[in-house]
């Protein structure tokens, strides 16, 4: 069984920092492309950034230069270190991947920025 587990969220003032990591079980990282997306309340849910297998990186406009995607496959994990934050990032964040299997979710996490 696939699980994606999220965490490092919480609530942080806006220009504060925040790292979510999201850990894989019963599927390895390393050949696949990974994804933070995020659903703000009202709003729909929206990617965020993304890594490849290869390295390669895409982030939404709203984040660049903010938030950095990183990936870790010896630990099967994937981080977003986010930086800057503003009230806007508020949010519940979520990992995503992908395989011949299936389509792959975490749970989901909740970054609130807040003075």
């Amino acid at each position: 069984q696939v699980q994606l587990v999220e965490s490092g969220g919480g609530l942080v003032q806006p220009g504060e920092s925040l790292r979510l990591s999201c850990t894989g079980s019963g599927i390895i990282f390393d050949r696949l492309s990974l994804y933070w997306y995020r659903q703000a309340p009202g709003k729909e849910r929206h990617m965020v950034a993304l890594i490849t297998a290869a390295g390669n990186i895409n982030y939404v406009d709203s984040v660049k230069g903010r938030f950095s995607i990183a990936r870790d496959n010896a630990k099967n994990t994937l981080y977003l270190q986010m930086n800057n934050l503003k009230a806007e990032d508020t949010a519940v964040y979520y990992c995503r991947t992908f395989d011949m299997r299936g389509e792959y979710w975490g749970q989901g996490i909740q970054v609130t920025v807040s003075a």
